[in-house]
């Protein structure tokens, strides 16, 4: 049941409610398991962060920032931090020392909490450049600090602060006096067209986001929620708010690169997740049955087609699946997939938001078929995540991004441009006016910059509008699609499209470079390392073809004609990615401007028509 107290006494309510049952584990590496943190320890560390930043003199809507990978101190701070209407601004685990410089200046921050070494460096190197930056609190105690660091402490020093203060009173009344148009976070914008932005999140849009989630999504106290995606993107955010006010337990995974490991020890019951993730698994499952033997590929290929003409052709429909068709796919849940989620750990699996990017429709289907109840999303940092969703019980298309929730008006613009209104939309971002004037226009239509179209009552995306590419030849090319479709091909990992102000299609593409190195083996094709593989021209011709045989649905002009396969992969540290994983396509051309021009150099096909 929805706990809609404000954030300020949320956790105290739930504690009051549920005591010493748990609500959140983390992974101790050095002890190598899952320890609990009850409801009552919960609330308790809440207080004491609470009367902590009184101590700290932290004032009214004052901008916190917590520099740290997932862990239960970020939400200890957050929920600490509400109780006395400060504002908490997560910083990706990742960001650079410049992306810091820039935050922090930017929101004239006094406190950076961090979470280890790498957060912990990165930020005291910033500490000259920031002004009214004064002092760094450590979440982990293996943290090495810095000889000259004389102001700096650690997360158990300050909670000390808290020991002897009298300062409940005065808690109680700020968290009295909080009201839902207070600032609750800035969360900045992962910039893959240009600089950060601010985008401000009041009480008032997490209490109707969370309002309107709960009357579409089967969430309880019975849910194990692992979370996966950084407490910094508003996605899994959003999501972990929701879980608290539902009284789901969270398992919270600190390592992205342990999701797998960790979904074996959790056996978690939901998960959100970008499509990234289904697409490894969709890759790593067909891969399994590629290596099994002609009887268990043969059992594994009718189950999943079972599957999907139950799951997808029928239910999702909202049809009744004829009684021969139910007896075997009880069978085939029974005995082959329910070992495919066991071995994913995903055996008492209730349902897995995935929202962030276009999902390929081959992944989504094979979810589904798989007995695994995917609910597909749209949503941006702007609109507090969620402006749509699978109703559960609801008629789904694949490829559709569900159905509106509630208390958004939607509209469309300018080249189907997608516009949004209510009270889960921010009112701007943060010292960015002009920006937000822009963004927002006098009616309050804040214009996504996403075009898409109903049907049925179900949203679809087609594009992002400023990602469209114009060919020379007055062609327009939605990238993201094409990536899409191609990306869950075995061999290709990454994949970026090449097109505008060009002739034709072309894509710079990192493979999946064990599995083309294997190849190669099989087919006796010489190679001495990755970038001498990448060149060979066989390698190349085999990865076009694979690539024709998807891309025949497209229209001429928007198949990919030509490719070049890279030796390393996109990056963070090389700018070509941000802290979501999104692809910074301006960087990407300028890194690659010269396999980019190569592909064009000796332009031997025709101009499209």
């Amino acid at each position: 049941m929805l706990n809609t107290s404000p954030f300020s006494v949320l956790v105290h309510d739930q504690a009051a409610r549920f005591g010493d049952e748990t609500v959140m584990t983390y992974r101790d590496y050095e002890r190598n398991e899952w320890l609990p943190v009850s409801w009552d320890e919960f609330s308790a560390v809440v207080r004491r962060v609470s009367a902590s930043l009184l101590a700290l003199g932290v004032g009214v809507q004052e901008n916190l920032a917590v520099f740290s990978q997932n862990k239960p101190e970020c939400l200890y701070v957050d929920f600490g931090a509400y109780g006395i209407r400060a504002v908490t601004i997560p910083f990706y685990a990742t960001s650079s020392e410049s992306q810091v410089t820039y935050m922090v200046n930017d929101a004239q921050v006094r406190y950076v909490f961090v979470g280890e070494q790498y957060q912990y460096d990165t930020a005291f190197r910033c500490m000259p450049h920031c002004p009214t930056l004064q002092k760094l609190i450590m979440f982990d105690r293996t943290v090495v600090k810095n000889p000259q660091d004389k102001v700096s402490m650690y997360f158990d020093e300050f909670l000390q602060m808290a020991d002897g203060l009298h300062v409940q009173d005065e808690i109680d009344r700020r968290s009295a006096a909080l009201r839902l148009d207070d600032l609750a976070n800035i969360l900045y914008t992962s910039g893959t067209t240009g600089a950060s932005k601010g985008v401000m999140l009041t009480h008032r849009m997490y209490h109707d986001a969370l309002i309107a989630n709960d009357k579409v999504l089967p969430l309880s106290e019975k849910d194990v929620v692992l979370n996966f995606l950084p407490f910094t993107h508003v996605f899994e955010r959003a999501w972990s708010y929701l879980c608290i006010a539902e009284g789901a337990r969270l398992a919270v995974n600190l390592r992205p690169a342990d999701i797998l490991q960790s979904l074996q020890e959790v056996h978690p019951t939901c998960m959100c997740a970008v499509p990234r993730f289904w697409e490894k698994v969709y890759a790593g499952v067909h891969e399994r049955i590629r290596q099994s033997n002609p009887v268990q590929r043969k059992l594994m290929h009718e189950a999943l087609l079972v599957g999907k003409v139950y799951n997808v052709d029928y239910r999702m429909r909202g049809l009744i699946p004829p009684v021969s068709l139910r007896l075997r796919y009880a069978f085939f849940e029974k005995t082959v997939i329910a070992l495919l989620k066991k071995t994913l750990g995903l055996e008492k699996a209730n349902f897995f938001p995935t929202a962030g990017a276009a999902i390929p429709p081959l992944v989504e289907e094979f979810v589904h078929s798989a007995g695994i109840q995917m609910v597909a999303g749209y949503g941006l940092t702007e609109s507090t995540a969620t402006v749509s969703c699978d109703h559960i019980g609801a008629h789904k298309t694949i490829g559709s991004v569900g159905r509106l929730i509630d208390g958004l008006q939607l509209k469309f613009g300018d080249n189907n441009e997608i516009l949004l209104r209510g009270s889960t939309i921010t009112k701007g971002y943060y010292h960015k006016e002009s920006v937000t004037r822009d963004t927002i226009d006098a009616e309050g239509w804040f214009h996504t910059g996403d075009a898409g179209y109903l049907k049925n009552g179900e949203l679809f995306l087609t594009d992002r509008i400023k990602d469209l590419f114009k060919t020379s030849n007055g062609k327009y090319i939605a990238p993201q699609m094409i990536e899409s479709k191609l990306v869950v091909d075995r061999y290709i990992d990454q994949i970026v499209v090449i097109a505008d102000q060009r002739k034709f299609v072309s894509a710079l593409i990192v493979p999946e470079y064990e599995l083309l190195e294997a190849f190669a083996r099989r087919h006796h094709i010489p190679f001495t390392d990755r970038a001498d593989l990448c060149r060979n021209p066989d390698i190349n011709k085999m990865i076009l073809f694979r690539i024709d045989t998807l891309q025949q649905e497209f229209a001429h002009y928007e198949q990919v004609k030509r490719i070049t396969l890279l030796p390393e992969p996109f990056s963070m540290e090389k700018g070509e990615l941000t802290n979501t994983l999104k692809v910074k396509r301006p960087v990407v051309n300028r890194n690659y401007a010269t396999e980019i021009d190569a592909m064009y150099a000796e332009d031997i096909l025709p101009p499209e028509a």
